[in-house]
């Protein structure tokens, strides 16, 4: 998982949200009482006693594509959102101030919607990120990024840079996007609604076709892994385990850190000790001809704590996602990501996410980044480091 520091109310005290660009809501642990409350960095949310109503059209939209009832126009809006790995937050909407501060210095204030959870539950296999909340990237009307939008805060453009070593940035608007370089695709509106979908994609492993056509592909940062459907699953790991016959390399299968693993004739310390056996993989989109997608080795392999290399591509079907295949963090790692809602379109392109870009040109920009927060339970390490959003 990847965190940044918000910073809400007056006066503002930090948070740490984990970046999630698959979901639209934003949500910290809430102290109204709490009834159960996970771990986390910093104390509870005290909400002060502005309270979104039940009629309010941003509560219509954390409820969509169910409907809602009102009793009265003057109720609170509770929500619940469920996530695919089976955790879930429960509370009401508040708004409170975010500020933020631009590249030039100056801040701005807006007020923002936002849910105050006060019932977390994880899956017990789980080990949740230590974050106070999610910080909601998506599409939809209540996502922070929308509503800065709609109050003319910021362009409807954000973008993330997550580095392999656990630092990175955030970004709202198109002032960090880079000039030249950067592959650009259509954002798909009829697969899939309210998501950061790219339309269908055919997969390639080492520049061989799988014959797998047809993904819907959707970018999800609030994902750690990657999830193919059982088909590309199956054909991605029958496609793996070919390409690395005669590599001195055999199956962990005592290794249960991830379903896929493999040992060497001795432990691995990173993923440079492996790189050059496995090959790329690419998705090829259909709606772009000759643009891919290409995750090398870094971008879907981890080392696990007993030395193996682990596959971080999982089958989604075996989480409920059916039909839909998600790109997460561990594959946008070391590329700089940008949706841009205004234009309809995602670009990627390889970036260094250690470095900030340095806007001022003064070599020391006044603005932070993101860090990782990986659970141990992965066999990667725990980070955690505080961070600034931009």
């Amino acid at each position: 998982y990847y965190h940044v520091e918000v910073k809400i109310g007056n006066p503002p005290k930090p948070y740490w949200l984990d970046i999630d660009t698959g979901s639209d809501l934003t949500w910290l642990q809430c102290d109204v009482p709490c009834v159960k409350c996970l771990p986390a960095p910093h104390k509870p949310y005290k909400p002060n006693k502005d309270l979104v109503a039940c009629m309010d059209p941003l509560c219509a939209s954390v409820h969509w594509p169910e409907t809602h009832s009102c009793n009265s126009p003057k109720d609170q809006c509770d929500y619940e959102v469920q996530y695919a790995d089976s955790g879930s937050s429960l509370g009401l909407l508040v708004k409170d101030w975010f500020p933020l501060q631009y590249i030039n210095g100056s801040v701005a204030k807006p007020r923002l919607a936002f849910g105050c959870g006060y019932d977390q539950e994880v899956q017990e296999s789980m080990d949740p990120p230590y974050t106070d909340g999610i910080l909601g990237l998506g599409v939809g009307k209540a996502s922070i990024l929308r509503q800065l939008y709609e109050l003319g805060v910021t362009r409807n453009v954000v973008g993330h840079c997550l580095s392999t070593q656990g630092d990175g940035y955030l970004f709202f608007g198109d002032e960090l996007i880079p000039s030249s370089g950067v592959t650009w695709t259509p954002m798909s509106t009829t697969d899939i609604e309210k998501h950061y979908s790219l339309g269908t994609a055919e997969l390639y492993v080492g520049g061989k076709t799988s014959g797998i056509k047809g993904l819907p592909i959707v970018f999800d940062s609030g994902s750690t892994y990657t999830y193919v459907n059982a088909e590309a699953y199956k054909a991605l790991v029958t496609m793996l385990m070919n390409d690395i016959k005669g590599k001195k390399l055999t199956n962990a299968n005592e290794d249960k850190t991830l379903p896929v693993c493999w040992k060497g004739s001795k432990p691995f310390k990173s993923i440079q000790d492996v790189k050059n056996i496995f090959e790329p993989i690419m998705l090829s989109f259909a709606k772009s001809k000759n643009v891919r997608f290409q995750m090398d080795p870094e971008a879907y392999l981890i080392i696990s704590k007993h030395g193996n290399a682990c596959l971080g591509i999982l089958n989604g079907s075996e989480v409920g996602l059916e039909s839909v295949n998600l790109i997460g963090d561990l594959s946008m790692l070391d590329k700089i990501i940008i949706y841009d809602n205004e234009k309809q379109q995602i670009g990627w392109a390889p970036a260094n996410c250690n470095k900030l870009p340095n806007i001022h040109g003064d070599g020391d920009p006044d603005y932070g980044g993101v860090c990782k927060n990986y659970g141990s339970n992965m066999g990667i390490f725990q980070a955690y480091c505080a961070a600034v959003m931009v």
